[in-house]
């Protein structure tokens, strides 16, 4: 801990200020413990989630299996944290929950925000995976997670930060959700054109005669930079594709081809057929960047669905292999799509190229709200920005 504690704020340790709480999982053979109506979480259900709060995952248990097993039933509000594979996955609890081993499970006592809480541990992800332990992989054992020591303002400043932060993540939330709107719209317009009113005289094209897949590069792990230093731009690879934010930079001089905003980038490897657009960046090997020399069947909305069909997910999942990692290039060659004449092509283009730009617009504002919260984080957790709150008595940790 810093040697300078802001102005009211304490340091506690976090068995002082939450109940850490374990989770378990029932016996995977008896059928009377699961598929009940208890919601059951693994990291996996967190592997690939981008919100806050989390009300199921996967599988559900019984009555039963909670009962048999050391499984807990945690309440609303509870923090969700991974303590294995991977260590530092957050979430928070909109229902009753429960986990399975992999979580250490924080449940705020009476003098603790639990948003506060949760954006206190998000600040510190890298510090609580440095104290996992293990040779195979690190787990974050609950004694060591309940010596940790970090500052705590008085409650109500808590609930101010907490809001700031919130107001944040709530209109993140809606431009996403948003985006998810104009999507299906988009998708059903497609499905209306292109599936069920497609005729029979369209001509069956091979995409590679009308799509180039530029394919990235790799810089090597020791270029990769961790925070946007001056002439750095962002490296982006696959498990980034579902994030909106690469977590690592190199040096502009090294990228042997940067996408911008109006790009389609699909994945090859590792996740083969993700898609994203709108990432300005150097892009890696598995990796391709999909435009055309025709403007017609460059507009990005209309190349977003096209690869995103289920007819050529399908194809690139069937051809698709490999034993750790799957690869997916030699996919490029089976990839065909029916198309009308250019002046059809034309017209659905004029229709879906505003819901797409409305896409474009949210995802950078989005960006630019996920940077200033990233920003104000750390700030506002360790009292070098203060906000205003109502006075109260905070409840003093033991000593």
């Amino acid at each position: 801990m810093s040697d300078k504690v802001p102005n009211g704020w304490k340091e506690c340790r976090l068995e002082e200020v939450a109940k850490i709480v374990g989770g378990g999982t029932p016996k995977t053979d008896v059928d009377e413990y699961w598929n009940g109506d208890i919601p059951w979480i693994t990291p996996k259900d967190l592997s690939n989630f981008n919100g806050r709060y989390i009300s199921k995952g996967e599988r559900n248990i019984s009555e039963k299996g909670l009962v048999n097993s050391s499984a807990k039933l945690l309440p609303p509000g509870t923090i969700l944290l991974t303590s294995r594979a991977p260590v530092g996955y957050l979430a928070i609890a909109e229902n009753e929950i429960t986990t399975n081993q992999g979580f250490r499970s924080l449940v705020p006592l009476n003098n603790i925000d639990n948003i506060f809480l949760f954006y206190l541990l998000k600040n510190n992800i890298e510090y609580l995976k440095s104290q996992a332990t293990g040779t195979t992989f690190g787990e974050l054992a609950g004694s060591v997670l309940k010596s940790l020591v970090f500052l705590f303002p008085p409650l109500p400043e808590q609930r101010a930060i907490a809001s700031v932060l919130s107001s944040l993540d709530d209109k993140i939330d809606l431009l996403h959700r948003e985006n998810k709107t104009l999507e299906a719209m988009a998708e059903t317009l497609f499905r209306q054109w292109f599936i069920e009113e497609a005729k029979d005289e369209w001509e069956e094209k091979s995409l590679k005669d009308i799509y180039i897949f530029e394919k990235g590069f790799e810089p090597g792990s020791e270029n990769y930079l961790e925070t946007e230093e001056e002439d750095a731009i962002r490296f982006i690879r696959v498990g980034d594709m579902l994030s909106h934010t690469p977590s690592v930079y190199i040096k502009k001089s090294l990228a042997k081809s940067i996408c911008s905003a109006d790009d389609l980038l699909m994945s090859f490897d590792g996740t083969p057929g993700r898609l994203n657009f709108g990432i300005e960046g150097a892009y890696s090997s598995g990796i391709r960047r999909i435009y055309s020399l025709n403007p017609v069947y460059d507009n990005l909305g209309l190349k977003y669905l096209i690869f995103k069909s289920k007819h050529i997910q399908d194809t690139v999942n069937a051809h698709s292999s490999g034993t750790v990692i799957l690869h997916a290039s030699s996919s490029i060659d089976e990839l065909t799509f029916s198309f009308p004449d250019e002046r059809k092509l034309e017209e659905f283009n004029e229709m879906i190229t505003p819901i797409f730009s409305k896409m474009q617009l949210n995802k950078r504002q989005f960006r630019i709200l996920e940077k200033l919260r990233d920003t104000l984080l750390p700030k506002l957790m360790s009292g070098e920005v203060r906000v205003k709150y109502v006075e109260e008595e905070m409840a003093s940790c033991r000593a």
